[in-house]
């Protein structure tokens, strides 16, 4: 009778064990978020490739959609005119569909990361109106009908307006004017209308910016031509922006009738000689002083970060009905583009995964969030 009251004792020590290490391995931000909006990351090619394998195992646990980080940008889809290169594409595609991921095709009209022949006749002159306008739907039309009903949502034009309002002087503004953002939308629109199409911008919250941007959406829906979300970027820091200024952004654009995309985040400890910028033409001579944490942040600095994420993820699951997805950057902060920008060669701690591919305490924290009435 002993050994029989023993060895169920020991049954039901295994079963607890089992189920505290099931609740364990359910304890990531995919599961956390699941009912709230997607969670995501941006993957580099060692990932898509599946070659940095922790990271790939991170990526698999704690997020339920990704986006390339640079794989899909059309000076690497398009180096030349009429011949692609789809292959890493293709992967993270994969990828996605294998590990039944939100996929995010990033991004396929913007004036940076973009080949030299895309505005250039033969003679080295800018093209008309008219060849622009094919260029555009060629590439838009071959990518986007590539991965019809695979590719769930499109950042279809990037960084076009700047902080005053104003629209950039990039090339497709000079020759096609406030027209090229319209007709991008169109085309992708035709190429797959069931996609999510969206408008992707960093320094988002600067208020003349939100109300050309509102005014670019509205323009595009009084014209029957679909818009369903805006990105922000969230590029930030420790103090910029103000949390209520992001919110009002943040309100402002759901009241325009559509979704938000926490996009591309990712929350820098360091200082920056300008503010906010994630413009990648900018660069700026290194300085000591600009590389201040080399062998990791000071425990003051440590708990202002991971403050600020918790305050921006408060912020995230309040105004969670309107908020369609919140990716990050990066997976780990080796990955970071944050580790060469703006000063070449610093040492950044953005994202929630550290170096050694570790879970950071802010990541339970996070999780702990979701859990709050």
């Amino acid at each position: 009778m002993k050994k029989i009251v023993a060895l169920l004792g020991i049954l039901t020590l295994t079963v607890s064990c089992k189920t505290i290490s099931s609740a364990s391995s359910d304890n990531s931000l995919k599961n956390a978020f699941k009912n709230k909006f997607y969670i995501g990351t941006a993957m580099s090619l060692p990932q898509i490739n599946e070659a940095d394998v922790k990271s790939v195992e991170i990526i698999n646990k704690q997020f339920s959609s990704i986006v390339a980080e640079n794989c899909m940008k059309s000076m690497f889809l398009q180096p030349e005119e009429g011949k692609f290169f789809f292959d890493d594409a293709d992967k993270f595609v994969s990828f996605g569909e294998k590990n039944k991921m939100f996929i995010i095709g990033h991004t396929l009209i913007w004036h940076s990361q973009l080949p030299k022949w895309f505005f250039e006749d033969k003679d080295g002159k800018d093209v008309s109106p008219e060849v622009l306008k094919q260029r555009m739907r060629s590439h838009i039309t071959a990518v986007v009908s590539r991965y019809k009903g695979r590719v769930k949502g499109w950042d279809v034009v990037n960084e076009a307006i700047m902080e005053d309002g104003t629209y950039r002087n990039s090339k497709f503004h000079q020759i096609l004017g406030d027209e090229f953002i319209p007709l991008a939308f169109q085309y992708a629109q035709e190429a797959d209308p069931k996609a999510e199409l969206y408008y992707n911008d960093y320094n988002e919250w600067y208020p003349e910016k939100v109300k050309t941007v509102n005014k670019m959406v509205h323009t595009l829906k009084s014209r029957g031509i679909r818009i369903d979300g805006v990105g922000m970027q969230t590029h930030v820091g420790l103090d910029t922006p103000m949390l209520a200024e992001y919110e009002k952004a943040i309100v402002s654009y759901a009241a325009n009738g559509v979704k938000i995309n926490v996009t591309e985040m990712e929350i820098s400890a360091l200082p920056s000689p300008w503010g906010t910028s994630a413009n990648v033409s900018d660069k700026v001579e290194y300085e000591a002083k600009m590389n201040p944490y080399t062998a990791g942040l000071p425990e003051n600095i440590k708990d202002e970060w991971e403050k600020r994420y918790l305050d921006f993820f408060r912020l995230f699951l309040k105004h969670q009905d309107k908020i369609r997805r919140v990716t990050l950057w990066g997976t780990t902060d080796a990955q970071s583009w944050k580790n060469d920008f703006p000063v070449k060669g610093r040492t950044d701690y953005p994202l929630l995964f550290d170096r050694n591919n570790q879970t950071k305490p802010v990541v339970e924290k996070i999780i702990q969030l979701t859990k709050e009435k």
